[in-house]
């Protein structure tokens, strides 16, 4: 926990409000949505909750952006902690134990959030959401860390092509190689073989092992498009403005790829990676070209204070019931709990932020 106020740090405005925004519909903005759609429905409604749902296994729809573009985030975090350091003189071994132990925390957070104080080893899920994004960012620090920008860029090709390759082409026992449906794909053998505990889908998890290797190339990406937001340019619009080309470009080159392995986010192919890489370049160049290099508009603070702890929301999401605590203070249920629920949560770290106190890890 640190006393450190965002505004103290070396910081994008629109880093923390898309992070904001992102941890907003974790936090009840989807429930909200699925809400509305069932008390009043509608086409346009409908179409909204229905991209508040993940897609069951192929296809893409707007929820699976969620966890990708948050990894994204993290990653383009790194040019302005890591790589400003390393300019400054700090010596590799200490940053290195240092992403190690972000990595590792965020990996007991992630199993301590799947039910570890249940002591049921059973019946825990080793696999978690913050224990991928720890071992992803972990990876791209490690190749900010130890390699040149050119070196990285290779990386990220080499991961994607190489994971793809491993998809279609290592045999699976009783399958064959190839093979992309639940269960039976390279990705869901090596949980079923490794994996202690619980899987989340029975024969398959949507964070196991293998998938680590493509959401490190989503925060390497992350980390280049973090620079581009730093580097010395006519203005911050045109680094927004290369930030959305480039986005655009990715997304059409993952259109492409679909084709030939489909986008998926269960098992975080190669496709689905460069699609979010590209939808979260995209919604970061816009954000940056309205908030970075002027004021910062007031609309924004509601986000600020939620993407400033951001790891902080997920965990109190997770373990107080504000639904609950909503109810048995305004008495009542439905759509106004839910409202009242987030606004609670809000409160709550809005208190944090006024006191400065942040979860960094």
């Amino acid at each position: 926990m640190s006393a450190q106020p965002p505004h103290a740090q070396t910081r994008l405005v629109s880093l923390d409000v898309l992070r904001g925004l992102d941890m907003l519909v974790i936090i009840g903005g989807a429930a909200i949505v699925r809400q509305l759609d069932l008390v009043w429905g509608g086409s346009f409604l409908g179409g909204m909750a229905h991209q508040l749902e993940h897609a069951e296994w192929h296809g893409f729809r707007f929820y699976d952006l969620i966890f990708p573009l948050f990894l994204f985030l993290s990653g383009a975090s790194l040019p302005l902690s890591l790589e400003r350091r390393m300019q400054a003189g700090a010596a590799k071994k200490p940053l290195v134990l240092s992403a190690l132990r972000r990595a590792l925390v965020l990996v007991l957070l992630g199993v301590l959030y799947n039910g570890a104080l249940s002591l049921d080893g059973s019946e825990l899920r080793y696999a978690s959401v913050l224990g991928r994004i720890g071992l992803a960012w972990f990876g791209a620090a490690l190749a900010v860390i130890f390699l040149s920008r050119r070196g990285q860029l290779r990386l990220i090709v080499g991961i994607l092509l190489g994971y793809w390759a491993m998809l279609a082409w290592v045999p699976v026992p009783g399958w064959g190689a190839g093979d992309l449906t639940p269960g039976h794909n390279l990705t869901d053998w090596i949980d079923q073989q490794l994996l202690p505990g619980r899987l989340h889908r029975g024969d398959r998890d949507p964070e196991g092992i293998l998938g680590i290797l493509p959401a490190v190339a989503t925060a390497m990406m992350g980390a280049c498009a973090g620079r581009v937001l730093i580097e010395e340019a006519p203005s911050h619009r045109w680094r927004a403005i290369k930030l959305i080309v480039a986005g655009i470009l990715a997304v059409g080159l993952a259109a492409i790829w679909h084709r030939f392995l489909p986008i998926n986010k269960n098992l975080w192919t190669s496709s689905f990676a460069l699609l979010c890489a590209g939808f979260s370049s995209w919604l970061l160049g816009i954000t940056s070209y309205w908030l970075d290099g002027r004021e910062r508009p007031k609309w924004v603070f509601p986000l600020l204070v939620i993407g400033a702890n951001s790891i902080t929301a997920y965990l109190l999401h997770r373990f107080l019931n504000f639904e609950g605590l909503a109810n048995a203070l305004f008495l009542t249920q439905g759509l106004s709990e839910l409202v009242g629920a987030l606004l609670l949560q809000w409160l709550l770290l809005w208190m944090l932020y006024r006191r400065g106190w942040f979860l960094r890890v």
